[in-house]
């Protein structure tokens, strides 16, 4: 557990990113929190992240003048990006996602010889084909409930565009695939629900509350 220097909200670390001063003088995000020196703390959120370097408060919190570049945000979410890309095509390495339309529903359509973690489907991708898949996804889910108390629908990663989903998966034209069971399958989860959160955090009633957090 930490506190978010812009909100003051005790949080899962999970939950922030830890930035650092690199030896020229400059924040940077340690998101794998594996960089030296003191650290500090902020919600992993697009809009904490843009309210600590608008307000300054890297230069207060690590007690000295910082250099913090205006698209520190930007810059953030592009490295989160970066990470989920990276992380999927370990999960393509490892043999724990096919792609395709057709490949992913006759996954779906074998769920239980294999395991499907997660519908993976490109942000700018058709809605037609989505939304067949998810359907599929949906009434397997419905049909598992009927006999189980253990079936669950299969969540849904859209955080990546068909180009970021081509450059992880090495293909051309990747829309729709399917995330099978698996270690490599569970960091590249984490890590999309990370770039979700900081995408979509919503920390309107406590910006501006300034904390000293670091470590």
């Amino acid at each position: 557990m930490r506190m978010c220097a812009v909100t003051r909200q005790v949080r899962p670390i999970d939950e922030l990113i830890r930035f650092v001063v690199s030896p020229q003088g400059e924040v940077v995000p340690d998101l794998k929190r594996k960089l030296p020196g003191r650290g500090m703390w902020i919600s992993a959120s697009h809009q904490a992240v843009a309210e600590a370097a608008r307000r300054n408060q890297f230069s207060k919190g690590f007690k000295r003048q910082i250099r913090v570049t205006a698209a520190l945000a930007a810059d953030t979410e592009a490295l989160l990006v970066r990470g989920v890309i990276d992380a999927l095509a370990m999960v393509a390495k490892a043999g724990q996602v096919v792609s395709g339309f057709s490949k992913v529903e006759g996954a779906l359509e074998h769920q239980g010889r294999v395991q499907v973690l997660a519908l993976i489907h490109a942000s700018d991708g058709a809605a037609d084909g989505i939304r067949k898949l998810d359907a599929q996804s949906t009434a397997l889910a419905r049909s598992k409930a009927e006999n189980s108390d253990q079936a669950r629908e299969i969540p849904v990663v859209t955080v990546l565009t068909s180009e970021q989903l081509d450059l992880a998966l090495g293909r051309s034209n990747v829309i729709h695939a399917a995330l099978l069971a698996g270690s490599a399958s569970k960091t590249f989860l984490s890590r999309s629900q990370i770039l979700v959160r900081y995408r979509m955090a919503d920390d309107d009633k406590t910006a501006g509350h300034t904390a000293k957090n670091t470590d």
